[in-house]
């Protein structure tokens, strides 16, 4: 819901005080829980392939599937929120996620269906009921310093990335064993949900109390080529950018590298794109997003590619915290870019739920695809090179996208 759609006076926006810090750290914590948890499954990726539960690519699609529903279900969950539901969301969203959760802990690992229903379906449905709300509900406290909010909620899903990979790595391949392991994060979450759920609060009205604004012109949207070739430059450069995510772990342990730094790569990963998620931002709001995200796609491109070279720890590491760099700043700068193609704020939000609904499939099928092809004899080269070409084609459209919105600029200036 925009700001500047409600009528003015109803509007009390104080960009501050008890109630908007509490919300930002109430969004923080769910994106630590929900974006940041997903974002450890290279562990889980590690722990089945390794105790025989199926084929890299089966098991691939447990962490795809939760991340098409944490971005699919933003539509929903987001309409739901403007209609005036947003307790309700993010309360049935936590509940639904950490009983999931705990399913998981007493889900038999060789039985793929129980995996798949319990952290593929319903924990991706759970955290996507969380996570929109989570983040849009800062426009209700945040005016003049809405970009800095919404940012520190977003370094949520690096903390996470950080905390979860290590706990689960340390319990699991513990004494704790896997049942134990998944049911200590179970409990960690729902402690960290009830605090969100019980700090986080609205302010302005709803759909049905608010006044009547300017409505979105869906057939601009529709036939607008710069922004759509925007949208087809994420699809494919999210297609390929969580195989790192997913299979760093299992590459440290099959090349032969030390055990504990293949326990820490993720969580280096993740802690790398913490700064990437804010400094190349503020980087974007002196030269303007697309400006940033442009070299940004192109360079985390290159870096899958240079998986070829990274066959010692020293090599390890330094990939794991440029990767997590860029591929954190890529997720970070896709809303901003997206916002530059609005014709107003009135558009903003369809724009990106459109966004976020097409790269939920390149979530969905990108890194199965990628275990479909290492599966087939064992082979790195042949996901390295899928994910670095179809990285490179979004990179190319992006920076298209961003010459044709230059041009259309200059023309209305004229």
């Amino acid at each position: 819901m925009d700001i500047e759609d409600v009528p003015q006076s109803v509007i009390n926006v104080p960009d501050g005080g008890v109630q908007a810090w509490l919300s930002v750290l109430g969004g923080f914590i769910v994106c630590t829980t929900t974006f940041g948890y997903s974002n450890s499954f290279g562990v889980y990726q590690d722990y089945y392939v390794l105790a025989g539960a199926s084929s890299p690519s089966n098991i691939s699609w447990i962490g795809s599937i939760q991340l098409f529903f944490m971005f699919f279900m933003g539509l929903p969950a987001g309409k739901l929120f403007d209609q005036g539901y947003f307790h309700q969301v993010v309360g049935f969203g936590s509940l639904l996620y950490v009983f999931c959760m705990f399913m998981l802990s007493i889900a038999d690992p060789h039985k793929y269906y129980q995996l798949v229903l319990s952290q593929g379906v319903g924990m991706g449905i759970g955290s996507g009921l969380m996570l929109v709300p989570a983040i849009s509900v800062q426009t209700h406290h945040w005016r003049l310093r809405r970009s800095l909010a919404m940012g520190i909620v977003m370094t949520g899903s690096g903390v996470g990335g950080v905390i979860y990979p290590i706990m689960l790595n340390r319990l699991v391949t513990g004494s704790a064993g896997f049942a134990w392991g998944v049911r200590a994060t179970a409990f960690l979450t729902l402690g960290l949900l009830a605090i969100a759920n019980a700090i986080m609060t609205t302010r302005l009205p709803n759909a049905r109390q608010r006044g009547p604004g300017t409505k979105p012109d869906m057939k601009a949207i529709m036939t607008d080529g710069p922004y759509w070739l925007y949208v087809l430059g994420l699809f494919l450069v999210l297609w390929g950018m969580f195989f790192p995510y997913f299979y760093l772990q299992l590459w440290v342990n099959l090349h032969g590298l030390p055990g504990n730094l293949a326990f820490y790569t993720i969580a280096i990963l993740n802690a790398a794109s913490i700064f990437g998620r804010t400094l190349p931002n503020m980087l974007a709001d002196r030269i303007g997003p697309f400006n940033v995200l442009g070299p940004v796609a192109l360079i985390t491109s290159a870096l899958v590619l240079a998986m070829f070279g990274v066959k010692s720890t020293g090599a390890v590491v330094i990939f794991s915290i440029l990767y997590g760099f860029f591929s954190g700043a890529m997720i970070s700068l896709m809303p901003p870019a997206a916002a530059t193609l609005a014709n107003g704020l009135h558009e903003i939000g369809i724009r990106l739920g459109i966004g976020y609904f097409v790269s939920s499939f390149a979530m969905l099928t990108g890194t199965p695809i990628a275990g479909a092809l290492f599966d087939d004899g064992d082979q790195w080269y042949k996901p390295i090179v899928f994910c670095t070409i179809i990285m490179f084609a979004g990179a190319a459209c992006i920076a298209t996208a961003r010459s044709l919105v230059a041009r259309r600029k200059r023309t209305q200036r004229v």
